[in-house]
């Protein structure tokens, strides 16, 4: 037996996914919760196989619950069930640990089966989801910034303007933009916060 917890802000999402499951002979709801925190607490304490978590909740976020349990109970496997498929809510959610991922589209038989496969510990990606996760391995490894990029860079984070930073170089304004249009292909963004924000995600800035 299948032991789920069903976690959703939607009280009527509930309900359906409810009716669903309780009619598997394999699979039992031992419980709901409203919010990502609720749900980790409940999930501990009803000792569930399988969550199926939402997203975006009040309190505490799908993401958050989910790298939540994985650290204190690794054994429970959480499937995610969201209308999100973007980058911004795909990785994150996979990197924190999620079994697998679903649009909340998807067909009854095709849920039913990520249930069971998740409880046995088999990945489960819609097809959207595994689409965009391969577009994500197959991007072209960009080039390095050379040090001056790293300077500029690092000036742009610390907010001078382009006269500023290449007064602080010693070069010309258009030498800094001519490495700000590099730094960006090379980070894969458009401007410079994006390229800041880019470059602390990957550990470039400090």
């Amino acid at each position: 037996m299948i032991r789920l917890l069903i976690v959703d802000d939607h009280p009527i999402v509930r309900g359906g996914l409810h009716t669903v499951f309780a009619a598997e002979p394999d699979i039992e709801v031992a419980g709901e919760a409203a919010n990502g925190r609720e749900g980790v607490e409940r999930a501990a304490a009803l000792g569930v196989d399988v969550v199926l978590m939402d997203l975006r909740m009040p309190e505490m976020d799908g993401v958050t619950a989910i790298a939540a349990l994985r650290e204190s109970h690794p054994s429970i496997k959480t499937l995610v069930l969201t209308t999100f498929d973007g980058d911004s809510d795909v990785l994150p959610a996979i990197e924190a640990g999620a079994t697998g991922y679903l649009l909340k589209d998807a067909p009854t038989d095709e849920l039913l089966r990520a249930v069971r496969a998740a409880a046995a510990g088999e990945p489960v990606l819609a097809p959207a989801v595994a689409g965009r996760l391969m577009g994500q391995v197959r991007k072209p490894v960009r080039a390095a910034l050379t040090d001056r990029e790293l300077q500029v860079l690092a000036l742009v984070a610390a907010g001078a303007s382009n006269r500023r930073a290449a007064a602080k170089l010693f070069i010309g304004e258009a030498s800094i933009k001519t490495h700000l249009l590099h730094i960006y292909d090379k980070l894969g963004v458009r401007d410079r916060a994006a390229a800041v924000g880019e470059a602390y995600r990957r550990g470039l800035l400090t």
